[in-house]
This record gives structure tokens, C-alpha cells and sequence, in this order.
């Protein structure tokens, strides 16, 4: 392969995320010994029909003279997700539209549009045990959550409570929930166990949801439906008292919080008076393994205990990812119970269907997972929010993490402040 061929990607590095650049180049790479005749035949068919989903990030100071569509323009390319939460947009680009995005001055930033997944870990037959700090004398009434994950199922315990639903995948319009993920993360934070007879009972009973598909079918889903997701969140905050996002998902941390995609678009909701609750990932027990965009020291990343029935102790559970998250910062923030929950089933779903043992009766599933300690703390912060509406994300984060028990045997890194104690939580809104 000439230096030539790859040159406008070394020219241009500083605008192509390390995964981007990196698999640009690897496509370079297949013939590079080949004759001179046979590298040029593969490259003009490489350069049209090899494509790769990429987010492109624009100068703001452009916008104020160009829209996104005439940048795009320039190189021919069609959007796919406008984006101007962060002055971006999402598209599929072959090696020649991308050589013109990363030659264009007003591009500033290409990532790849990472596949994100569900974050969940296999489930067990035990039962989970302990919900004595689920019986508060708050239920999280006025308080709405919005769950961005595989959709949520109409389910008898979220009632008439599921207040708005939007599905950037499939466009439907009504709730639906074709994976199950959505639907038992959703019941974690706010199901009121009607169906159980007031046993399955999540944290915010009384909390509206807002379901929101940003995964598919099979769980996964790409960067930027997230951040579209995030940002449709912000467009209807007002309309919906949207207080809490809710992330029971992510991907490896391939890059520094600060030039995230995703991390920099949970920002703006953070910053917008939205309190963001991620999941710290089930990469566990290794260290540095916080998935993204559970890395951001602002949000408010949970990670997942086990807790043992009829003893009063709880330890880690081994799949929880533990910190640093990148630069040193101490994550997760908290932990909640994540191991044998008990939650909402979602009917003839992908995992309902694959998962048949995993069914608790007619109504209900068992999953583990720091997906499911996420939404358990979510629902704690929709009681603190319901009690004093004017705290800030950082408020809440502060107290959830200030009164939470240390788990005695484990660091920092593995389980921030500790054990979630909404009791004492609530005892200390006073002096704040």
C-alpha cells in the first residue's frame, strides 16, 4: 500500500476518533503486498461500497452561517439522526465521503458509531431478599423517569403511568417492548406489584415512566440513537417533568469522558437539571472496567450487590464492573441490589421467549444485572425528588452517595459510597 493511498487519514487524525482511524486503516491493509494493479482494483471497490456508521461533530461557530445539512452537502452524504445536541449529525460513509467530512474545515470530530448493548448479566433461580428499604413513606408521585432501553410493555403494574413513549427504531407509537430488557428495568424503578399483590413493589410505585427504544429487538442499538434519545428527553423535559434518565445500557469505554459522544449528550441533560443514572457495566471484577457513559464523573454510575436472604450482610456481585474510570476517577458511585431481581415480564419478548425459566408466574421475570441496580436507585431518587423538588443532580447524587452503607471488604472503586439506603437518604433532606 503507497503512503499515498492513506495519507489524507494521517493528515487528518485529529478528527477521526482512535476506533475510526483505526479501522479505516485496517481496510487499507488486505492488499497492501499485492501488484500495483490488483491494490488499485481493490481500493476504487473498497473506497465506494465499504461504508462505516459514523457521528460527525461540527464547529457550533459554523452552524451560525451553515446548517448541518448544506456541511453535508459537501460531501454528498445523507443524515441519519440530526443531532444538534451536539452540533452533530449521524450517516454512513463510504471511504471517499469520508475523506471529504475529515478534509472539511467545518467538521471538527468523526467518531464511529459504536453498537451499544443492554447491560445485563445471565439471571439465577434464587430470590432476592431484603426489601425492607423498599417500604418508604414516599412513592415518588409527579416525578417522571425516562427509561431509554428496548421499549416498555403496557404491564399492569405501570398502570396508567407510562405518560409518553417515542421509538426512533422502529417508529411504532404506542408502548411495546420486543426485547423484555425495557420493560423489567422500568418495573425495577416504579412497579407497583398490583399484579403480585403488592410483593414485586419497586422503590417509586407512584412515579410516571417515559419509555423511550433506543435498542433493538436483540438489545443492541448504536451511539447516536442514544444521544437522539437523550436529547428527545430535553425537548419535552418541561412537557413531561422529566427529573431522571435512566441508562440500564453502554459500551466499553474507548475514550476519554470528555470526548465521549455520548457522555458529552448525558452532560447537557445533567447540566439541563436532569439527574442521570448509568449503569456501571457487568464487566466485572477486573479493575478500569466502567462502561460508557457510566465513566463521566458527573453522572451518577451504580453498580450491583448480592445480597444474601436472612442475613443482614451483601457483598459485590462478581460481574459489577469496578474503577478507575478513566483519569483516575473513583466509579461507581453507589450500589443497589442487581443480583435475582424480580421485575416485569414482557410477553412474547426476545428474552421472554429465550429465557422461559427466567419467568416468576404470568407477570414476572428474574434478570441480574447492573441494569437492574440502576433503575432500583433511580426509583430511590425519584422519592428524594418528590419530597424537595428543587434539588439539583448534583444534590441527589451527593446525598444517595453520602448516606449510602460501605460494604465492609470492598474498595472504593468497587462500590463508591456503598449499599443505597433510601431511609436515611430521606432523613437527611432536611439539611440540605
Amino acid at each position: 500500500m503507497p503512503l499515498s493511498d492513506a495519507q489524507w487519514v494521517r493528515e487528518n487524525s485529529h478528527k477521526l476518533s482512535p476506533s475510526l482511524r483505526k479501522r479505516i486503516l485496517a481496510s487499507y491493509r488486505p492488499v497492501r503486498h499485492a501488484p500495483r494493479f490488483i491494490n488499485k482494483l481493490y481500493l476504487g471497490i473498497m473506497h465506494r461500497w465499504r461504508t462505516f456508521p459514523v457521528i460527525v461533530r461540527l464547529d457550533p461557530r459554523a452552524l451560525t452561517t451553515f446548517t448541518a445539512r448544506e456541511v453535508r452537502n459537501v460531501a454528498g452524504c445523507k443524515i441519519r439522526r440530526n443531532l444538534p445536541l451536539l452540533s452533530a449529525f449521524s450517516t454512513k460513509a463510504n471511504m471517499h465521503l469520508l475523506r471529504a467530512l475529515a478534509e472539511n474545515k467545518n467538521v471538527v470530530r468523526i467518531w464511529f458509531d459504536e453498537e451499544v448493548h443492554a447491560v445485563l448479566d445471565t439471571a439465577t433461580p434464587a430470590v432476592l431478599g431484603g426489601n425492607d428499604w423498599w417500604q418508604l413513606d414516599a412513592t415518588g408521585k409527579g416525578v417522571t423517569i425516562a427509561v431509554l432501553d428496548t421499549g416498555v410493555y403496557n404491564h399492569p403494574d405501570l398502570q396508567d403511568r407510562i405518560i409518553a413513549f417515542w421509538d426512533p427504531v422502529n417508529n411504532r407509537k404506542k408502548p411495546y417492548d420486543d426485547n423484555g430488557h425495557g420493560t423489567h428495568v422500568a418495573g425495577c424503578a416504579a412497579g407497583n406489584g398490583l399484579a403480585s399483590g403488592g410483593l414485586y413493589r419497586a422503590p417509586a410505585p407512584e412515579a410516571n415512566i417515559v419509555g423511550i427504544k433506543v435498542l433493538n429487538k436483540t438489545g443492541s442499538g448504536s451511539l447516536s440513537t442514544v444521544i437522539e434519545g437523550i436529547q428527545w428527553c430535553l425537548q419535552y423535559k418541561e412537557r413531561y417533568r422529566i427529573r431522571i434518565i435512566n441508562l440500564s445500557l453502554g459500551t466499553a469505554a474507548q475514550l476519554p469522558y470528555d470526548d465521549d459522544p455520548v457522555c458529552l449528550a448525558a452532560e447537557k441533560a445533567w447540566e439541563a437539571g436532569i439527574l442521570v443514572c448509568a449503569a456501571a457495566g457487568n464487566s466485572g471484577p477486573e479493575p478500569g472496567t466502567i462502561n460508557s457513559p457510566g465513566i463521566h464523573p458527573c453522572l451518577l454510575t451504580v453498580g450491583a450487590a448480592a445480597e444474601n436472604t436472612g442475613k443482614n450482610e451483601a457483598g459485590i456481585a462478581a460481574f459489577s464492573s469496578r474503577g478507575p474510570a478513566p483519569g483516575g476517577v473513583v466509579k461507581p458511585d453507589v450500589v443497589a441490589p442487581g443480583v435475582d431481581i424480580t421485575s416485569l415480564r414482557s410477553p412474547a419478548s426476545f428474552l421472554d421467549k429465550n429465557q422461559k425459566n427466567f419467568r416468576v408466574g404470568k407477570d414476572y421475570f428474574k434478570l441480574s444485572g447492573t441494569s437492574m441496580a440502576t433503575p432500583l436507585c433511580a426509583g430511590v431518587a425519584a422519592l428524594l425528588l418528590q419530597k424537595k423538588n428543587a434539588l439539583t443532580p448534583q444534590q441527589v447524587k451527593e446525598l444517595l452517595r453520602d448516606t449510602a452503607t460501605p460494604l465492609a471488604g470492598y474498595k472504593e472503586n468497587d462500590q463508591g459510597g456503598g449499599m443505597i439506603n433510601a431511609a436515611r437518604a430521606l432523613q437527611y433532606l432536611d439539611q440540605i
